[in-house]
């Protein structure tokens, strides 16, 4: 049976990424500003008396966190036991397993980890009734879906979805009969709320922010709350610093027309070994001889950074 919950609504919290390092070009200081973030929308959720829900990413890595990190979290959350959507940075190659620092939290019973498709509990407010579902990373959304008459439905989801500033992305919104809203964390850049038949379709973009670029220097980090009869998302803007602050002292990176920034696939494939990176740093080792152009006038310093850093000499 569906757990009832009482409160005046929902405060959405997206993609934190929180990190003991601090990821991209993030400058030291990196977690305690985030946790900043959270205990902030924390104990904005319990003045205004909101339930308070994390869309995904609450990790950046997902394992192999210092026991600091997440002992700061649980102190944290205890109190509120946040919902927690899993993300795809909370799953190590795509599986949610006990190793995972997201599985460490809910066993230690701080957070209501939300890793299956489905209703997740009923809001009852004084503006109306609400039937709060979701779908992690990795779980489709339904179709269709068969609601009550007397309660709005909220799906919150972890999904590439073609908003109007992504519209090559997979899912493209539509109308969900039988679903009101549908939140969705993961993408970062904040997107104007979509109607499509019955269905509205948010994306408030995260509290965090990660890129280095011109966007993210103009926008301003926010949790949202949602409430039943809303029309759209109300942002509450989170204690942050000043851009140059976080980022490093240098020129912003060239984007590619209509401000989109051209993706780099060398730097996804470090991060990727970031994630199964190894002691002797043979991983690291095979991808850079596989793609760093020796021509390139840096290609010298990043080698002997790496053999600086993991004492082994150059394969040649």
């Amino acid at each position: 049976m569906t757990k009832t919950i009482e409160a005046e609504g929902l405060l959405l919290i997206p993609d934190p990424h929180v990190a003991a390092t601090p990821p991209g070009q993030r400058l030291d200081g990196f977690m305690e500003q985030v946790l900043a973030k959270l205990a902030f929308c924390l104990e904005r959720a319990a003045r205004d008396n909101l339930v308070p829900v994390i869309l995904g990413d609450l990790f950046h890595w997902p394992r192999d966190n210092p026991n600091s990190l997440l002992v700061a979290l649980i102190g944290l959350f205890g109190p509120h036991r946040p919902f927690t959507l899993v993300g795809n940075h909370d799953k190590y190659q795509t599986r949610l397993t006990d190793d995972c620092s997201v599985a460490v939290l809910r066993a230690a019973g701080v957070v209501r980890l939300i890793d299956e498709a489905g209703p997740v509990f009923r809001l009852q407010t004084p503006g109306g009734a609400a039937l709060i579902c979701a779908s992690p990373d990795g779980f489709p959304l339904p179709r269709v879906f068969e609601k009550s008459e007397d309660e709005e439905v909220v799906w919150l989801c972890h999904h590439n979805i073609g908003f109007p500033d992504f519209p090559d992305r997979q899912v493209a919104p539509r109308e969900i009969e039988g679903v009101d809203w549908v939140v969705n964390g993961h993408i970062h850049r904040p997107q104007p709320t979509l109607v499509r038949g019955g269905t509205r379709w948010a994306n408030p973009g995260n509290v965090t922010r990660l890129t280095f670029s011109r966007r993210t220097r103009e926008r301003v980090p926010a949790a949202s709350i949602w409430r039943p009869g809303c029309e759209d998302l109300t942002h509450v803007p989170v204690p942050h610093l000043p851009f140059e602050r976080v980022f490093p002292d240098q020129p912003l990176p060239e984007e590619a027309p209509g401000g989109a920034r051209e993706p780099s696939a060398f730097l996804a494939g470090l991060e990727r070994l970031a994630w199964r990176r190894t002691a002797e740093g043979a991983g690291l080792r095979e991808f850079l001889s596989a793609n760093l152009n020796p021509e390139l006038p840096e290609a010298k310093l990043v080698w002997e950074l790496y053999e600086e850093v993991t004492g082994n000499g150059r394969e040649t």
